[in-house]
């Protein structure tokens, strides 16, 4: 009895830490994806509201800012400038009488003008495409009977070849009416640093109505003065040319003096909102990353290191890797004292193992990982990829900086949707990737 009762002692003070940081990790990611940060985007200050919660969390930590010649005041934050499309009022779509769920059944384009209008669409499909030649006059006769003031595009049929051609002329007509394009594949948003000329929305081809034969519906006869699909949009676009955003910088010196500096980074911002009502939670792009960066600032505070340790969360990675690349052009921290840097995100499953960006490129890097996982037996697999723009890494790679860009794989395919939620996320491996990073770090 008494070896059992030591058994389980020794398992409950093992797993404890573990457990306390998988914890941890939660509640941070519920409290940003909570709808008072608004999708940490551009809406309703957003990012700003998640960088002092970020910031505040660093401290309660007792990891302070990074202090420097440019950060002398030491603050968290570092202010940069960039330029964004928002949608910080009405976004509604009504097809028909028929009043549609926002992010749902339709989306707008991240650049999308604004529009309060009635719309009647001429409807484009291949057969209309077939030849550019015809098109310019095809489209003129059209316009000249006055009946259609927007156009709805299907692009079913259209070969990935001639795709491209067709999605520029979508753009060349979008200069001219507002653009509904059909889809029926998963929406993904993004942001937009520039506006359109007109109202863009993707809308789902089961919300348009048509017959049997694939025909367009209408109200009337099918002749000239048939009524059209009659497409409501209500959406109020705000082009901000000079928004104030920051990145979060904060930093753990050696227990002894050490020139070897890791750097962790990840990046808070998500899509934000669209329209008043409906907002992206970014559960795990990037709430689980940022809860990750978090995560080990704890453990390295509570298990000091002989390493200096500087952890950096970025906004405008959505809008185009806008806060990293910032850094990289103003470091506050030198880029030629960075060890390592690892780059973090979409943390929050990893029942497939997880991937590492650069791996080709940093290959003793890459097998001390594999060396790590594979004593510890922490994921199922850890797979290699190489040099990619796909997230904050990049510019400090094309600094010089030695740096790996991971993320996790698993069932959730919830991406830049508003199903990427808190309550989605599994959490099965943030302990054996947080593990794996410590270990990693400690090895450098």
């Amino acid at each position: 009895m008494l070896k059992k009762l030591i058994c389980f002692l020794f398992i409950v003070s093992f797993c404890a830490p573990l457990f306390s940081q998988v914890e941890y990790g939660r509640n941070i990611v519920k409290t940003l994806c909570d709808s008072s940060f608004h999708g940490r985007g551009y809406v309703n200050g957003g990012d700003k509201i998640a960088a002092k919660f970020i910031a505040s969390e660093f401290a309660k930590l007792g990891v302070k800012p990074y202090k420097s010649k440019q950060n002398k005041s030491k603050e968290y934050c570092q202010k940069f400038i960039m330029s964004v499309n928002s949608f910080p009022k009405e976004v509604s779509c009504i097809v028909n009488g028929q009043k549609l769920i926002t992010g749902i059944d339709f989306i707008v384009h991240a650049g999308s003008a604004s529009i309060h209008s009635s719309l009647t669409p001429l409807l484009l499909q291949k057969k209309d495409f077939d030849d550019l030649e015809k098109f310019p006059i095809y489209i003129k006769s059209k316009m000249e009977t006055g009946k259609y003031n927007a156009f709805t595009l299907d692009f079913e049929g259209i070969s990935k070849d001639s795709l491209k051609i067709v999605k520029g002329i979508a753009n060349e007509l979008n200069t001219l009416l507002p653009v509904i394009e059909l889809t029926d594949e998963k929406f993904t948003w993004t942001v937009d640093q520039q506006q359109l000329p007109n109202a863009y929305i993707y809308l789902q081809k089961n919300k348009y109505p048509r017959n049997d034969l694939g025909v367009e519906i209408t109200n009337g006869s099918g002749n000239d003065n048939a009524n059209e699909t009659e497409i409501v949009l209500n959406i109020d676009a705000l082009a901000i040319e000079y928004y104030s955003s920051q990145n979060v910088i904060a930093y753990i010196k050696s227990k002894k003096k050490s020139k070897k500096t890791v750097v962790f980074t990840a990046h808070y911002d998500h899509l934000g909102r669209m329209g008043a009502d409906t907002y992206f939670p970014g559960g795990n792009d990037n709430a689980s990353g940022t809860a990750m960066l978090l995560s080990m600032a704890k453990y390295f505070t509570e298990n000091p290191p002989d390493f200096n340790v500087l952890f950096i969360a970025f906004a405008g990675e959505e809008a185009g890797l806008l806060g990293s690349k910032f850094y990289t052009e103003n470091p506050t921290f030198p880029l030629e004292k960075m060890t390592f840097l690892f780059n973090l995100d979409i943390m929050g499953s990893g029942e497939d193992g997880v991937t590492i960006v650069n791996a080709t490129l940093f290959e003793k890097q890459f097998e001390l990982l594999q060396e790590i996982n594979k004593e510890e037996n922490l994921l199922t697999v850890i797979k290699s990829r190489g040099p990619a723009a796909n997230s904050d890494h990049y510019f400090f790679t094309e600094k010089g900086v030695p740096a790996f860009f991971m993320y996790t794989s698993g069932p959730n395919r919830h991406y830049h949707d508003v199903g990427d939620t808190y309550e989605n996320l599994s959490f099965s491996e943030f302990a054996d990737i947080q593990k794996l990073l410590v270990e990693f770090a400690k090895r450098l």
